[in-house]
């Protein structure tokens, strides 16, 4: 066990923390910031290894703008298209890149040790590990391209924090500080529609995976975007009546979606307002999937409620999102979507203990968490009306 691993504050009545704790904080503080105990933390056999990871833990902190850069700039290049036909030489790929020799040995090497690429050769490279997963995942793609809005909102975080009115994200994702959402433009929900659609394909097959709908006759999905759940969910259960609900401009892109996939008969698209407008009626399965850590507490609760009185007696909401508290995974709950969010002006990320409360006050009699394939992009909560 980690000797300087934080534990859990001990707090007296009146919200105080303890005495006892505070001075462990203290002596722990002081320790960790003295030059003399890092050398012999770094020295000493039976601490040396955690030396060495606290301190490339501390570099990946004030590095991990420019590895996110350089994936980026791999993705721009479409470098690993590239070299999915085969490893490249350096010289034939800065042709293709468009670089400088020097350059491009400059990237493959900064690639290299982030396992995106892999060196076979003195001069021939290779799709790594990581680069390989990605080519399979379009939807991380999409999202590292979308990810550019981020980092100019974060190129002054602290500005941020004092001020979000005005952000790219707020501006890209309409319908959050939309005082009219429902009267939004085709034009200005399909880019995001579109992003949403793309990074949904792990997501819907580990819910699929995770909770049969075989007791289930009807499925609302709620805020369910151009029917990409809901297409996945009509392959693997092809007895359900199947409901979208989703702002009218999404809507659109629902049904032309919907009856490509030849579902215009068995899927009904309905458009309004989440937050505004009457829930459909008659389901006894609602579906709420990464929606609602995209709005505030009390809206969240008024839709969780208003879920509920969608429901037929007996029926069942299945909520899943990314969760904060997420046993390792926890940066990208509070860190990641704490400052996404944020830039992007509504909501923010919950644990599962916060999301039961809100589904119990919402008038859910029992809430139990499901567990999924992958836990750090989705976790699954099955609430009972």
């Amino acid at each position: 066990m980690d000797p300087m691993r934080y534990i859990e504050p001990a707090v007296v009545p009146g919200g105080r923390v303890a005495g006892w704790h505070r001075g462990w904080l203290d002596l722990r503080n002081r320790l960790l910031a003295s030059p003399r105990f890092q050398r012999w933390v770094a020295g000493f056999p039976l601490t040396r290894p955690l030396a060495r990871r606290r301190a490339r833990n501390l570099f990946d902190l004030c590095a991990g703008f420019v590895y996110s850069q350089i994936l980026f700039a791999c993705i721009e290049l479409d470098l690993f298209d590239l070299l999915a036909e085969g490893p490249l030489s350096v010289r034939d790929l800065a042709g293709r890149l468009d670089l400088p020799e020097p350059a491009t040995w400059r990237l493959l090497k900064s690639a290299e040790s982030l396992e995106l690429v892999e060196c076979i050769a003195a001069d021939h490279y290779a799709l790594g590990e990581l680069g390989a997963a990605l080519r399979g995942n379009p939807g991380i793609v999409e999202m590292v391209r979308h990810h550019a809005m981020l980092y100019r909102d974060l190129a002054d975080p602290v500005g941020l924090l004092r001020d979000r009115r005005t952000t790219h994200l707020g501006a890209y994702w309409a319908y959050a500080d939309s005082t009219a959402p429902e009267r939004l433009e085709t034009g200005s929900t399909r880019d995001y529609t579109a992003l949403m659609s793309d990074s949904q394909g792990l997501v819907s097959s580990d819910i699929l995976d995770s909770y049969s709908m075989e007791p289930h006759r009807r499925l609302l999905d709620l805020g369910g975007g151009n029917g990409t759940f809901l297409a996945a969910v009509a392959a693997r259960w092809p007895h359900l009546d199947l409901r979208l609900f989703d702002l009218p401009a999404v809507v659109e892109q629902a049904r032309e979606r919907l009856a490509r996939e030849g579902l215009a008969n068995r899927a009904q698209a309905i458009g309004g307002d989440l937050f505004r407008d009457t829930l459909p009626s008659g389901a006894d399965l609602i579906t709420l999937v990464r929606v609602v850590h995209d709005h505030d507490d009390g809206p969240v609760v008024g839709l969780l409620r208003a879920a509920r009185e969608a429901l037929s007696d007996g029926g069942t909401l299945l909520l899943a999102e990314p969760m904060a508290g997420t046993p390792g995974a926890e940066p990208i709950g509070e860190a990641y979507f704490g400052f996404y969010l944020w830039a992007m002006g509504s909501g923010r990320p919950r644990t599962s203990k916060e999301l039961t409360a809100m589904l119990h006050q919402a008038g859910f009699t029992t809430v139990r968490e499901v567990s999924t394939r992958r836990p750090l992009l989705m976790r699954l909560l099955v609430a009972r009306a």
